[in-house]
Formats: structure tokens, C-alpha cells, sequence
């Protein structure tokens, strides 16, 4: 089996964002001092890095499967959990990844266009990790003194992704299988390809370092070229991909070949013909020439059969005429290679710098990955959503809630606490999903689908229950995130309402108006007596008259 492999299908996935924790903070004096849960680490992501020491994508296909760290869970004590770790997947310089389309358990085919890693450190974040939850640490506010709930981590982005690789090559040979491109390439670099006499010998690209004086250039062949590779013969479009980034193509033409139908020309022709055909395939990178464009050479190989050598001097003519470079060569003797080298060398560096200045010349900017989105851990509420009522055969109706934001928030909620589903309510209301959801014809009781696929939540919608904590045992409960025990345990550390300022300062005032008039009102009066001495014998709840009423008890019972 060959170890080159340009044509993978991997499946990616980054890790699951750690779950937040709920937890109050207990000390000494000080029994419930206040929520203390952590957040969750976030998950770790999967990272495609172009690397110039890997030549195969032969480790994704014995190993299709690939996942970074997870983040681990937040603990009480405001300890937050601790980032996956990242998974940084090296790739040949020149990959590209496209999205893998298809069903479950059937051959996946290539779809859109993700990256192109050509140059060596090339990054592309391929599977996002997940955000770790909030703990109720950070979920406390003024108004949430004490949540009894965390948010959960989501999962992280996974994906099937095709890698293709597309040989960084300067000069491309193309030509009829047994033409002797391996030889060629043998004969001038230090190479070591599989060469025999039958056609598609080789059977993968085969790429080659030429030192030419101070110069140096790659230079690849193009495997299984014949007529109708276009439309699938042969190997068909299988290695056409890699002539894609090469900038000079060089055709290598068997002038020893005895098939009839046969010449040099017409093998001219055929390939180009092929050629043009796959040119308009093709989606070219910045800067890149068209390969209509690209300079031809043609290289007669064989020229140490006489026969050849005589054939190659006859039709060289003609190729001088279409405007290309002739060269009469031989792999065995290596008569010719030279000048071929150094001619070739010439015309590599002036079409990088051809290239180069085109490349700075553009207004555009090659971007190579997408800009991780800035995550915002708080409540954002300029998400875009949308609701759409569904209708079965049968009559039965629901409504679907799809949206970035609402997804993410059905994924964090942990609907086994009331407290916890009470917030997801108050933030798809805060939202305008409930609005959204009149506006559609929804009605107590109507069925409501949040999300796609797995991760979809359905739910009867009752927009008349309020959100938070319920009624337990048919005692009301205090509003969600309120903590009834630290109220209790210190009702200073709850801020007075303006109005209650208000309420409690009409009433201070009121009483200091009271004692201003009863004050008023003994003046008035005239009563300054000492009211230590109870001197009014009239007053028969006073201490003078109890006792002359006691006297006066006493004598009538004698």
C-alpha cells in the first residue's frame, strides 16, 4: 500500500465546556455568607496546522477520529474549572479543508470551502470548544442575591471535514503514462520514484528538489494524465489537483512510443485539451495564474534512441512556432538535463516575483480561517431568532424556535431545577420570543420546539405561569435567585427601595408633627406641674386620689 495519501475524510470535535457549580459560601459566624460557585473551563479546540515536515495525510486515515480536552467543572469556593486542552493537528503545506457532506454511513463527498493552509504556519480552528457554564457566583446580581442554580457547559462544534492536498510545486510534468516523468524527475533531483516499463506505474504524485546553480525549485508529475482523465478515465481528476499551484507546466513527450495513432504533436494537443477542461473546475487561489496562462515547456525525452532523436529534431519546429521552449533530452544518458534545469530555475523566479507583486498589488486580503467570534459571557440580547409555525397531515401544529442565542441557552439549562427553567423563561422573554410567539398564533398550550435535530427541547407554552420559582407546597416563595434564610439572617443588607425611603420618612416626620402639638397642646394648657408629684386630689386615677378613695372604703365598711 502506498504511504501517500492526499484525500481524507475526518471527523473533528472540540471539547465540551465544563458545567458551573452552586454552591454558598459557609464560614465561621457566617453560615450562609453568599453564593461562591465557579465557572466551568471551556472546552478545548481543534486546531489544522500547515507543517512542512508532514508530506501524507496518511495519519487521518488510519486514525479518522479526532477530539480536543474538555474543560472541567467549576467547584465551589470561587474555584473555576481549568480549559481543555487544545488539539493541534499538523497537515502537508498546501491542504485544503472543505466541509464533508453526505448521510450517516454513506461515503462522504466534498462540500464547502473552509481554508486553505499554503504557506508553513498556517492555523485554522476547525472544531470550536464548547463555553464553560457560569457558575451562580457570577450569576448573582442585586436583584439575584443568592441563584440556586448554574448554567451548564455547551458541547463543543463538531464536524466532518474532507482535507485535500495540493502539492506546492513550481513546475508540473505532465504527460502520457510511460513518457518518463518519474526518470526525469529520478535523473534531475535526488528522488527515488517507482519506475517501470508499463503504463501507470506511478501511481501518486512524486515530488522532487532541483538545485540549478544558486537556484532551487520543486518540481512534481501529474500521475495517470490520459485522454478523457477529465471525464473520469484512467485515474480521472484523482491527481489533476496538484498542477493547480505549480507555475510553470512542462510537457514530457515520449518520441520513442511505437502505439499507433501516436505523435508527439497530437500527445501535445490531447493533454492540453484534458488540461483546459479541468481549468474550468477550477477555483484559483489569489495571485495565481490561470493555467491557460502558464508557461509551457516542452521536454522530447528518449533522445537516446536514434529514432527518437530524429523525431524529437523534426516536430521541434513546430513547438518553437506555437511560441514554447524546446528541449531534446534523455533520462539515461542525461544528455540535455542541464540547460533544462537552468532554463526551468529562470522561469520559477520570475514568475514568484510575477506573483508577488501581483499579490501586494490587490486590495483584497487573503484570509485563511475566521475570526473566533469574541464571546460574550453575559446576556446578549441583540440575537437574531426566528419562529415558524408547522403543520402536520393530521392537522397537529407546533412552532419552531431556531436561533444562535436561544439554542445556546436551551443547551445550558439544567431542566431539572425549576429555578434554573424559570431563567431560560426570563431570557427567551427578555428576547422577544414570547412576543414572537403571539404574533404567530401561539396560545396557551400550543406546543413549542426549540433548536434542531438533538438538541431540540419541546415544551407546552403557558405565557401566563410567571418565571422562577413555583409554588411549593402552595406557599409562595420568594422571587428567583432570593434567598428567604440570608434576608432573615440579615434584613440590613437588603437596599431600601426609594419608595420605602419615602414611606419611612412621611412616617418620621408625622410622629415628630404629633409630639410638636401635643406638646403645643399642654402649654396651652397651662400645666407645668412636677410629674413626679401627683397633686390633683380630683383625679381619682391619680396616686392622691387612689388613696382618698381607699379611705373612704375603709370607713364605709366600719
Amino acid at each position: 500500500m502506498s504511504a501517500f495519501v492526499d484525500r481524507v475524510t475526518v471527523h473533528v470535535a472540540g471539547g465540551d465546556g465544563g458545567n458551573g457549580a452552586s454552591s454558598i459560601r459557609r464560614e465561621k459566624y457566617k453560615p450562609l455568607a453568599g453564593p461562591d460557585g465557579g465557572d466551568g473551563g471551556d472546552g478545548g479546540s481543534v486546531i489544522l496546522v500547515a507543517d512542512s515536515n508532514a508530506s501524507s495525510l496518511l495519519d487521518y486515515r488510519y486514525l479518522p477520529h479526532r477530539s480536543a480536552g474538555a474543560g472541567t467543572m467549576g467547584l465551589g469556593g470561587d474555584k473555576d474549572g481549568s480549559k481543555g486542552a487544545d488539539l493541534v493537528l499538523p497537515v502537508p503545506v498546501g491542504t485544503v479543508v472543505f466541509t464533508a457532506e453526505g448521510q450517516e454511513g454513506e461515503s462522504k463527498r466534498r462540500g464547502r470551502w473552509l481554508a486553505d493552509l499554503n504557506r508553513p504556519g498556517d492555523r485554522f480552528v476547525v472544531a470550536q470548544g464548547g463555553t464553560g457554564g457560569l457558575g451562580n457566583r457570577s450569576l448573582a446580581n442585586k436583584t439575584r442575591r443568592a441563584p440556586g442554580f448554574a448554567l451548564l457547559g455547551e458541547p463543543g462544534e463538531e464536524r466532518d471535514v474532507m482535507l485535500e492536498l495540493k502539492s506546492i510545486a513550481d513546475v508540473a510534468l505532465v504527460g502520457f503514462p510511460s513518457s518518463g516523468k518519474s526518470s526525469l524527475i529520478a535523473a534531475m533531483s535526488s528522488a527515488k520514484p517507482k519506475i517501470a516499463d508499463y503504463p501507470f506505474t506511478t501511481l501518486v504524485p512524486n515530488l522532487g528538489v532541483v538545485q540549478a546553480g544558486d537556484d532551487r525549485f520543486t518540481i512534481a508529475d501529474v500521475p495517470g494524465l490520459i485522454p478523457g482523465a477529465s471525464q473520469g478515465k484512467g485515474l480521472g481528476l484523482e491527481f489533476l489537483r496538484h498542477i493547480e499551484r505549480t507555475e510553470v507546466v512542462a510537457h514530457v513527450i515520449d518520441c520513442a512510443t511505437l502505439e499507433p495513432g501516436r505523435d508527439p504533436i497530437s500527445d501535445y494537443h490531447a493533454i492540453e485539451r484534458e488540461l483546459a477542461l479541468y481549468a474550468d473546475k477550477l477555483d484559483l487561489p489569489l495571485g495565481a495564474i490561470p493555467i491557460a496562462d502558464r508557461p509551457r515547456v516542452i521536454v522530447l525525452n528518449k533522445a537516446d534512441v536514434p529514432e527518437a532523436r530524429e523525431l524529437a529534431e523534426f516536430v521541434r519546429p513546430e513547438f518553437e512556432r506555437m511560441g514554447h521552449q524546446v528541449f531534446i533530452v534523455s533520462t539515461a544518458s542525461h544528455d540535455g538535463l542541464k540547460a533544462l534545469g537552468f532554463s526551468l530555475a529562470e522561469l520559477v523566479n520570475g514568475l514568484r516575483a510575477q506573483i508577488a507583486a501581483e499579490s501586494k498589488a490587490q486590495d483584497e486580503r487573503v484570509v485563511i480561517r475566521p475570526l473566533e467570534a469574541r464571546r460574550n459571557r453575559r446576556d446578549d440580547l441583540s440575537g437574531e431568532f426566528q419562529v415558524e409555525r408547522k403543520q402536520s397531515k393530521d392537522g397537529d401544529h407546533w412552532f419552531v424556535v431556531t436561533g444562535d442565542k436561544p439554542v445556546r441557552w436551551v443547551r445550558q439549562t439544567n431542566f431539572d431545577n425549576d429555578e434554573a427553567v424559570g431563567y431560560l423563561a426570563d431570557r427567551l422573554a427578555k428576547l422577544g420570543v414570547e412576543d414572537s410567539l403571539r404574533k404567530a398564533g401561539a396560545r396557551a398550550g400550543d406546543e413549542v420546539r426549540i433548536g434542531l435535530g438533538r438538541d431540540q427541547v419541546a415544551f407546552y407554552w403557558d405565557p401566563t405561569v410567571a418565571a422562577g420559582a413555583e409554588m411549593l407546597d402552595g406557599a409562595p416563595m420568594a422571587s428567583r435567585g432570593k434567598d428567604l434564610r440570608l434576608e432573615e439572617a440579615d434584613p440590613r443588607a437588603r437596599r431600601r427601595t426609594n419608595t420605602e425611603r419615602r414611606a419611612e420618612y412621611h412616617r418620621m416626620m408625622d410622629a415628630r408633627q404629633a409630639v410638636r402639638q401635643a406638646m403645643a397642646a399642654e402649654r396651652k394648657a397651662g400645666h407645668w406641674a412636677d410629674p413626679a408629684v401627683d397633686d390633683d386630689p380630683r383625679d381619682e386615677h391619680g396616686l392622691i386620689g387612689k388613696a382618698l378613695n381607699h379611705d373612704d372604703d375603709e370607713d364605709s365598711q366600719e
